[in-house]
């Protein structure tokens, strides 16, 4: 990943300055801090709820809660893609920490996924190289398209492969490098070790918590995850240019806090040196080079619905 933004003829795209691009590479371990302790202490927060009220009044009247934890539970993910970048702390240990906790949660192992977002990165909308097109689902009816838009799918699959990893201890995808796929197998093998031993404890105290305050969540989180994961890229130019083959989002304040500052990916894309926290800063300067502007997320999946609709009956 490099922070050069170009057209396929090679021409840069607004270019920062030096000075300016290094303000806004600026790391922070406080911003990082403040961010991810905010995201899980309100995720605790809506746990507390649940469980209170699951055990008074039971499951049912605990479902919006369920609804509003899974919405934070599932947009961890963008926890996980900030450490990944190592751009959420200034310290290298925390990111690790924060990343490797994220991904647990959500089920997607840390390490797998920095090589998988690597490659993303580099190969952004080449159907043959870009790992997100590669494994992403092509749906050939409308029925499809909605088990794809809610998010199950994916997580099943990305689940089945972490499965098959530590049970083969074979890793065959292309984007992870052969002197990286040990380290891919050891850490599926203790993710599974790690869900084998919460659902054992879970069974032994025969207790529910676990189900009723993230794993139930994270399924229903897929639904509100998916559709903005399918807006940063869906209907955008095949182009080595981020000002053209991606979107940024214009939304709301609490939106894009919970999405750490990600609705704005084409910021993110042509400068992924600099933190979510100076991406608004770094929209004022170059969002008018931006092309796909989607407004709103409901919108904006409309507009997305669309285009696999359209791309599907043109062949």
């Amino acid at each position: 990943m490099s922070d050069a933004t170009v057209s396929d003829s090679g021409h840069r795209l607004k270019p920062l300055a030096p000075a300016m691009l290094r303000e806004l590479s600026v790391r922070s371990n406080l911003r990082g801090a403040v961010q991810s302790l905010g995201h899980y202490g309100v995720i605790l927060l809506v746990g507390a709820l649940i469980w209170m009220v699951a055990s008074r009044l039971g499951v049912l009247w605990a479902l919006p809660l369920m609804a509003v934890q899974g919405y934070l539970v599932a947009f961890l993910f963008m926890a996980v893609h900030e450490t990944a970048h190592k751009t959420a702390f200034k310290s290298r240990g925390l990111n690790l920490v924060v990343g490797y906790l994220s991904g647990f949660i959500i089920g997607l192992p840390y390490e797998y996924y920095c090589l998988f977002h690597w490659d993303h990165h580099r190969y952004t909308q080449d159907p043959e190289r870009d790992p997100e097109l590669v494994v992403g689902v092509k749906p050939k009816s409308d029925t499809q398209l909605a088990l794809a838009y809610s998010g199950v799918l994916q997580v099943a699959g990305r689940l089945w492969l972490m499965l098959g990893h530590a049970v083969t201890g074979k890793v065959v995808v292309p984007w992870i490098p052969e002197n990286r796929r040990a380290i891919i197998v050891t850490e599926a093998r203790a993710y599974v070790a790690l869900y084998a031993l919460l659902l054992v404890l879970s069974l032994w105290f025969s207790s529910a918590l676990l189900l009723w305050v993230w794993i139930v969540p994270l399924i229903i989180g897929q639904f509100f995850l998916r559709p903005y994961l399918y807006a940063e890229h869906t209907g955008c130019e095949r182009t080595r240019s981020a000002f053209q083959n991606t979107r940024t989002t214009y939304t709301g304040a609490i939106v894009k806090w919970i999405a750490w500052n990600m609705p704005y990916h084409v910021e993110h894309h042509a400068y992924p040196s600099i933190p979510f926290h100076a991406l608004p800063k770094l929209n004022g300067i170059v969002d008018g080079e931006i092309v796909h502007r989607g407004r709103g997320y409901i919108r904006t999946t409309r507009e997305t619905w669309a285009w696999f609709r359209r791309h599907r009956q043109a062949g």
